[in-house]
């Protein structure tokens, strides 16, 4: 049998902590991390397929979200990023994440104070976040983490720690999820009774 979560190098290789962007309970007993770009369909195909998994799982799911811009590829991936940020500084990392990913062909600079407005964001000190490039290193220190856990693409998903090597279908998804949730064989017993 074949399974969809990397049973050896590499991992998670950066925990998850009380700064990362997370949705679910911390007891979850399954922490998906996603490692994406706003910019990249792959990601974008992902996103619905999260939200199912979320609604699906409940509080059995915590998912974490970490940037991984991929500029050379996706010119407005690193502002939108930043964008994501500066909403979160205003306690709207998950409304603008979602925008974000409900309208990957709007995030010029323009889209993007329109896509504050639309969360409700202070517009004025979501621009100035943004002309300052306020929330730059903490984008770079997502990347950073990244590549620490081995990703050079997006999305990269990790399910309790483990890379998830399935397709991006509900149906592998999930199934992946489950086996995170099943509880680990026990061991033979050996010795006397």
């Amino acid at each position: 049998m074949t399974t969809n979560v990397q049973q050896h190098h590499p991992d998670l290789a950066v925990p998850v902590t009380v700064q990362d962007h997370a949705q679910g309970p911390a007891e979850a007993p399954v922490t998906l991390v996603e490692y994406g770009d706003y910019e990249c369909p792959w990601c974008g195909r992902a996103y619905p397929i999260i939200k199912r998994l979320q609604s699906e799982l409940g509080d059995r799911l915590r998912v974490v979200f970490r940037n991984f811009p991929l500029n050379s590829t996706h010119p407005h991936a690193s502002v939108a990023a930043q964008a994501a940020e500066a909403a979160a500084a205003q306690g709207k990392f998950w409304e603008m994440h979602d925008v974000l990913y409900e309208h990957q062909d709007d995030l010029s600079p323009p889209d993007l104070v329109h896509h504050a407005l639309r969360i409700g964001a202070e517009v004025y000190r979501f621009q100035a976040d943004l002309a300052a490039e306020r929330y730059a290193h903490r984008v770079q220190a997502d990347y950073d983490g990244g590549v620490k856990s081995g990703v050079t693409g997006t999305p990269t998903i990790f399910i309790n720690g483990r890379r998830y090597t399935g397709e991006l279908d509900f149906g592998q998804m999930l199934g992946a999820v489950q086996a995170a949730l099943a509880p680990a064989p026990k061991a033979a017993r050996t010795g006397s009774s």
